[in-house]
C-alpha cells in the first residue's frame, strides 16, 4: 500500500481531516457521503449510483476480503473517492485476485486512509452531505477549500449518459421464458436483470436515452426502471417514458431512481435529503403487509408524497406503500387502479439477507394478472 504518503480531506465548510494516501494518488472533488454497510464494499464501489460521490465507509476495518472480478455490479468502479479508517494489511479470501488498494489504483480512484471516519460521519450527519476534496498531491488546505466551493453541487446534476449502456442488450430467461421486460438502464446493477431472469423473464436492457417507441418495440409484458445517480429533477426523458408506459397501462416496476422517476411521472416533486440513506441495514415497512424489511439503500433524494392518504395523479389514485422507519421517508409508491409500483431501495441486494426479493415476485404477479397488451387495448 502507499500508506507512507500523506493525504488530506477538506470539506466545503472548511473542516479538515489528515490521513495517508490509499488507492490512486492525486486530487478528487465531489459530494461526500457515508455508507453504513459493514460488508459489501466492492459492491458499493461498482454501484453506478455512486457516480459523482466520495464515499466514507463507517465500518472501521475495510478491505479484508480483497477484490475479485466476479463481484463487480457493473463494468467499473464509479465512486469519485474513497475514505476508510483502517485498511486491511492483506487480503484474506480465496476468491480475491487483488487487494482493495490495488483495485482503487487500477481504477484511478483517489482515496485516503487513517481518517477518523466516526468524527467525519458525525459531522456529515449534523451538517449534511457537502462537497469535499481528497488530495495526496497538495496539502494546501486553503487552496483545496477554494476549489471545492467552486465545484458543481449534486443538486441539478445528471450523470445518466456516463453510467448507462451504450446500446441495448438482452439477458435471457433462465429456463422457460415466461415474460419479456424492457429495462431502462439509468445505472443498472448486474444482479438486477439476473434476479428477473431467474423468474423466467427475458430482460431487454435499454439505454437511458430510449423513447417510449423504443420501449414498445420490445413488445414488453412489463417495464422496469433501474437505480442511478444524480438529481431526479433532471431526468426528464425517463419521466416521459414512464408516463407513456402508464398511459398504456403496461405493468411497471421501478427501484431507487426509478421510484423517483415514477413519483415525478405521477406529478409529485422530489427533494434532497440532508445526508441520504446508504448502506445495507435500513429498516423499511411494507404498509401493504405490515412487515418490516432490512434493506439496502443508496439515495440522496426522495419523493415528496403524503404518507397517510391517497393522492390523485393523471393515472388515477396512488399511495405510499413503503416508508423508512428511521425518518419516515417515502420508500415505495403504487397506483390503485392500474399495475404500477416502485420502491426506493435495492431488492436485488442481499440485505436482510433477502427480505426484499419478493418484489420481483410481485412484479411477476402483476404481469400475470394484467390483461392489458403493450398497445393499451384490453
Amino acid at each position: 500500500m502507499t500508506g507512507s504518503i500523506p493525504a488530506v480531506i477538506v470539506l466545503e465548510d472548511g473542516r479538515v481531516f489528515h490521513g495517508e494516501s490509499y488507492g490512486a494518488q492525486g486530487t478528487t472533488i465531489a459530494e461526500i457521503v457515508f455508507n453504513t454497510g459493514m460488508t459489501g464494499y466492492q459492491e458499493t464501489l461498482t454501484d453506478p449510483s455512486y457516480r459523482g460521490q466520495i464515499v466514507v465507509m463507517t465500518a472501521p476495518h475495510i478491505g479484508n476480503t480483497g477484490a475479485n472480478a466476479e463481484d463487480f455490479e457493473s463494468r467499473r468502479v464509479w465512486v469519485e473517492g474513497y475514505v476508510v479508517r483502517d485498511p486491511a494489511r492483506r487480503s484474506s479470501n480465496w476468491r480475491a485476485d487483488r487487494t482493495l488498494d490495488e483495485l482503487l489504483r487500477d481504477e484511478g480512484v483517489v482515496g485516503i486512509s487513517g481518517v477518523d471516519t466516526r468524527a467525519l460521519t458525525r459531522h456529515l450527519r449534523e451538517r449534511g452531505s457537502m462537497r469535499a476534496a481528497i488530495s495526496s498531491e497538495t496539502l494546501d488546505t486553503d487552496a483545496l477549500v477554494k476549489q471545492v466551493n467552486e465545484a458543481p453541487q449534486m443538486t441539478g446534476s445528471n450523470f445518466l449518459a456516463d453510467v448507462t449502456t451504450s446500446e441495448a442488450y438482452v439477458v435471457p430467461a433462465v429456463g422457460e421464458k415466461r415474460y419479456t421486460v424492457a429495462a431502462l438502464d439509468l445505472g443498472i446493477k448486474g444482479m438486477t436483470p439476473r434476479r428477473m431472469a431467474e423468474r423466467g423473464i427475458e430482460v431487454h436492457v435499454l439505454p437511458a436515452t430510449s423513447t417510449i417507441d423504443d420501449v414498445l418495440a420490445v413488445d414488453p409484458d412489463g417495464v422496469f426502471v433501474s437505480n442511478g445517480p444524480g438529481d431526479p429533477a433532471t431526468a426528464d426523458g425517463p419521466v416521459e417514458v414512464v408516463r407513456g408506459v402508464l398511459e398504456r397501462k403496461i405493468p411497471f416496476f421501478g427501484i431507487c431512481l426509478g421510484n423517483q422517476i415514477l413519483g415525478r411521472a405521477l406529478g409529485r416533486g422530489t427533494y434532497k435529503l440532508a445526508y441520504g440513506h446508504r448502506g445495507i441495514n435500513q429498516p423499511v415497512q411494507d404498509r401493504t403487509t405490515g412487515k418490516v424489511e432490512v434493506t439496502a439503500h443508496n439515495h440522496g433524494f426522495a419523493v415528496d408524497a403524503p404518507l397517510d392518504t391517497d393522492f390523485e395523479t393523471p393515472f388515477g389514485p396512488a399511495h405510499v406503500t413503503h416508508v423508512g422507519l428511521n425518518d419516515d421517508v417515502v420508500e415505495g409508491l403504487a397506483l390503485r387502479e392500474q399495475p404500477g409500483f416502485s420502491v426506493q431501495y435495492h431488492p436485488e441486494a442481499a440485505a436482510g439477507p433477502h427480505d426484499a426479493a419478493y418484489l420481483f415476485d410481485r412484479f411477476v404477479e402483476t404481469m400475470s394478472r394484467s390483461t392489458t397488451t403493450p398497445e393499451g387495448t384490453v
